[in-house]
This record gives structure tokens, sequence and C-alpha cells, in this order.
């Protein structure tokens, strides 16, 4: 059993499909109020473990478990303290904005759904559109909007998935501030997926990357600097998922 301080846990979670092995038994804990990234290039397999600790894909053999629920078998007891986020899995696109979060507000059971939805557009700046079909938003507003949608519950866990995606520096760096201040705020536990190295760095208590299904590295951002010998995580990423450096390598090689 993982810790009892255990937001998030794999243990030796492995996913084959048809194609191959997606996920290669991996194992981690997540301490609960943490900010985690995970790390990999594409077909490293970081969207099929999200959605393992989803509870939307069932592991062929090993276990995940949230918030002390069994996932994908006990899913229902915790999939209202969760939430997630990507800017590229689309809302409804003929439902208004307002719409689409009182839609969801009634999924997680929201109370109060148009007061939350007010204060929520207010954090967001989302009234100039709130009535607006989300088909008709730009990319930036439809990244706020999937933000507004992964609060509205309040959730205890949040995955997100490359959140300021299509959002101006100014705009990003100001959800980035938003969603740290939600995390100390709510004691949230963040998993974090996104190819912006600076923002991993900046944001991230620990990063684990991923390559072929496997972890080869899990450490705190600057650990990881030291470790590699270089002087920022994009270095560190590039160097891994070039197949040059391996969690055991010593510096002096790996600095070569």
């Amino acid at each position: 059993m993982p810790p009892a301080d255990t937001a998030i846990s794999l243990d030796r979670a492995v996913k084959i499909y048809k194609g191959g092995t997606a996920v290669s038994g991996i194992s981690f804990d997540i301490a609960a109020g943490s900010v985690t990234g995970l790390l990999g290039g594409n077909g490293a397999g970081k969207t099929t473990t999200i959605a393992m600790i989803m509870g939307l894909v069932t592991p062929t053999s090993g276990s995940v478990t949230v918030l002390g629920a069994q996932m994908p078998r006990q899913r229902h007891r915790v999939l209202h303290r969760l939430n997630f986020e990507s800017p590229y899995v689309d809302m409804p696109m003929r439902l208004t904005v307002r719409q689409n979060l009182t839609v969801f507000g009634k999924l997680y059971g929201v109370s109060d759904i148009s007061r939350r939805i007010l204060d929520l557009a207010a954090q967001f700046d989302l009234n100039a559109f709130l009535d607006r079909p989300t088909g008709k938003l730009s990319a930036g507003q439809k990244t706020r909007v999937s933000l507004a949608k992964a609060l509205l519950n309040h959730p205890e866990v949040l995955l997100l998935d490359e959140p300021t995606a299509s959002l101006d520096p100014d705009t990003a760096d100001w959800v980035r501030a938003e969603l740290m201040k939600y995390r100390h705020e709510r004691g949230a536990t963040i998993l974090l997926a996104s190819h912006n190295m600076a923002e991993v760095e900046r944001l991230c208590d620990r990063v684990i990357m991923m390559k072929r299904g496997q972890i080869v590295d899990d450490a705190p951002p600057g650990q990881l600097l030291a470790r590699y010998g270089r002087e920022n995580l994009e270095e560190v990423f590039l160097y891994i998922a070039r197949g040059r450096g391996r969690a055991q390598d010593p510096v002096s090689e790996i600095a070569s």
C-alpha cells in the first residue's frame, strides 16, 4: 500500500496495445500537494500513463491508485475529486462556453454552478465570450475555457497536459501564477505534462522523465541539472531524448 500522504501511486504498471507496449512496468508515488512534471518525447508513454491515472485505460498488469482508490475499478469513488485539462481535447463546439461549463459542472456535482461559472469567468477573463459557441473561440480563448473547466469542482488532483499552449507569454505567465495560487490555497496535487521546459523547471518540485514506456530518470529539477551537467532542463531533455544519457551515467561522461 502507498503511504497515507500519497495522492497518486503506480506499481509496476504495464499497458500493452496490439501495436506494442506503451508503458512498461513503471512505478512511482506522488505526494499530496506536490507538483510533478511528466516529460518525454512523442511515444514515451505520457498520454497512456495519464489515461491510466484518470481511469480511462485499464493497465494490462500492475496497479494504479488515486486518492486511495484502485483505478479504474473504484474510479466512481474519486472522479469528483479529480480533473483534467488539455487544449488538445475539444469541448462540444456548438455549445456556448456557459453551456459547456454548466454541463461539466453538473457532471462533477458542483453546487451553485451559475455562481461558480461567474467566479471562474472573472478569474480567467471569459466574460466577453461566455455566451459564444465554443467552436468560434480562438486557440488561446479555448485554452482559458479549458482551464476554467479543470477547476470547476475544486479538484484535489489536477492533471494538466500543455496547460499554457496557444497562450501569449504574458497570459501564460498569469495562468501559471493562478495554478500555483490554486495549489497553495487548496493543497492540490498537480501532474504536469509539458514540452515547455522552462515552465516545468519553474513549477515542478520533481520531474519524471519517460522514454519508450519506461522511466529513465526521476528527481527534482536541480538534481537533474547537476546529474547531467547541464544548464537547463531543455538540455537534459534533449540529451535523454537523443539516447545519449542514462540516469546511471556519471556526470563526467554525460557532460563530455
